[in-house]
């Protein structure tokens, strides 16, 4: 196999929750050398006991991985050549400035997350050394030691590219060890692609957690659906004052149209049709369910911070942030009943209150 480094190269994870550990348990199946790193101290530790168990739709695999704690990162002796970052998109910082002093001089982070966090990693590390990516599968985790992901290879789907353009040429390495968990697109524009999953992760990920509800269900009710839609349209605004362009991602058509709000339209129906089950619930309500924070400042709260750059207003990805902040200080219930405060915010932004 072809590596931008050597024929194999020392690879870790940093984050194996429910989507690291199940792509790094691909790569340890195809033969890879990799580490699995993570600071959930029973998922390592029940990773090291019985090895690591992914239930897919059709099949299982369980294999024997190399984990450590995160604490024992300090211990690491020879540096990784590709670090893929699966964190929170909050935790990215922090979480590169530890694994930076272990990353190999021409090496590279690559930032498989939500978010512009490629824009944070490159901060640390140097956009020479960092690779932005998107990433589109389905799957949660509510024991150690096992990951559920609801979309095998045929159906898993990634985009990357180089932050530093001197670097492209490199990204094609990579990829082809990441083909090992499914489609990769190598791409030049890899900000334009980041703005482009930011938009349905907009329109999906907070709003639907906020009615405690899986992705498919929320969405098939008419009212809320065009709540979630118009989230995403501002999205789609913020993408073009950031100066993103309109580019198909996810196994979209080139030929897709290049009006905004229909592409918005577009995206989210792929989402829905080809990435989402019935029981398929957003990273969000899984953090909320857990007790933990969700990504509302990096996804819905960026829209917000771009738009108000650019002199504009997203009112309903505010109306969404602060429900979300609500129910995150225990001042809101989660519940469907949300429902209808969101639905009454989009009457009244189309004229209709």
């Amino acid at each position: 196999m072809t590596t931008p480094f050597k024929t194999n190269p020392r690879i870790a994870f940093l984050g194996t929750g429910a989507q690291g550990a199940s792509i790094a348990a691909d790569f340890v199946v195809a033969g890879l050398d990799v580490t699995f790193i993570d600071q959930w101290p029973a998922h390592v530790e029940a990773m090291r006991a019985n090895g690591l168990t992914v239930n897919l739709p059709e099949r299982v695999i369980h294999t024997p991985v190399n984990a450590i704690h995160l604490c024992e990162i300090a211990e690491v002796k020879q540096p990784f050549d590709i670090i893929f970052m699966v964190v929170k998109a909050y935790d990215t910082r922090w979480a590169t400035e530890m694994i930076k002093p272990v990353l190999a001089k021409d090496g590279f982070v690559v930032g498989l997350q939500n978010g512009m966090t490629h824009e944070d990693i490159a901060e640390i590390v140097g956009p020479e050394r960092t690779i932005g990516a998107v990433i589109e599968i389905a799957s949660n985790m509510w024991e150690p030691g096992i990951t559920n992901r609801q979309n095998d290879i045929d159906t898993s789907w990634f985009a990357m590219g180089a932050v530093d353009p001197a670097q492209q040429h490199r990204v094609d390495g990579i990829a082809a060890l990441l083909r090992n968990s499914g489609t990769v697109e190598v791409v030049d524009d890899i900000h334009s692609a980041k703005w482009m999953k930011l938009i349905v992760n907009a329109a999906e990920l907070i709003p639907s957690a906020i009615i405690n509800s899986a992705l498919r269900p929320a969405a098939e009710d008419k009212a809320f659906l065009e709540v979630m839609r118009l989230a995403g349209y501002e999205a789609m605004a913020a993408a073009l004052a950031d100066g993103a362009t309109i580019m198909p991602i996810i196994g979209m058509p080139p030929t897709m149209s290049n009006d905004p709000d229909a592409y918005v339209d577009e995206i989210f129906d792929m989402v829905l049709s080809t990435f989402s089950a019935d029981d398929t619930l957003t990273c969000s309500l899984q953090d909320w369910r857990k007790g933990r924070r969700a990504e509302i400042d990096e996804v819905n709260g960026l829209v917000i911070e771009k738009l108000k750059a650019a002199g504009k207003d997203a009112p309903m990805n505010t109306r969404v942030v602060e429900m979300a902040f609500q129910i995150e200080a225990g001042a809101l219930e989660l519940s469907e009943k949300n429902a209808a405060a969101l639905i009454d915010t989009f009457k009244l932004l189309i004229g209709h209150g």
